[in-house]
């Protein structure tokens, strides 16, 4: 009996893996695009979190302190969208494994 509950435990710890790999590859491959004051300014990061590409309008460069936070709201957005993408990618790859509470994977 205990022997049967290990193998189907590995069995299921090898699918997740695999899950993982998949997720993993998904997550580097996403891009998404994060925007300030109605589209101003726009920074598009990787599932990664690196920074790709950054749009600023002419009308957001007559202000730098305001330039200086748009493109920091810009990117906190970005950031959030992939936290959030990646949560959802993730909790589908851990399907069906217990994780203890608060136990963050990396990536």
């Amino acid at each position: 009996m205990m022997k049967g509950g290990l193998a189907g435990l590995m069995k299921q710890a090898q699918q997740m893996q695999e899950k993982m790999k998949v997720a993993q590859e998904q997550l580097a491959a996403l891009e998404v695009t994060g925007q300030a004051a109605g589209g101003l300014v726009k920074v598009t990061i990787s599932g990664k979190h690196e920074m790709k590409r950054v749009q600023i309008d002419p009308g957001a460069m007559d202000d730098r302190e305001m330039l200086e936070d748009l493109l920091v709201t810009a990117y906190t957005e970005a950031f959030k969208q992939v936290e959030a993408a990646s949560a959802q990618v993730m909790s589908g790859a851990t399907a069906g494994m217990p994780m203890p509470p608060g136990f963050k994977l990396p990536f």
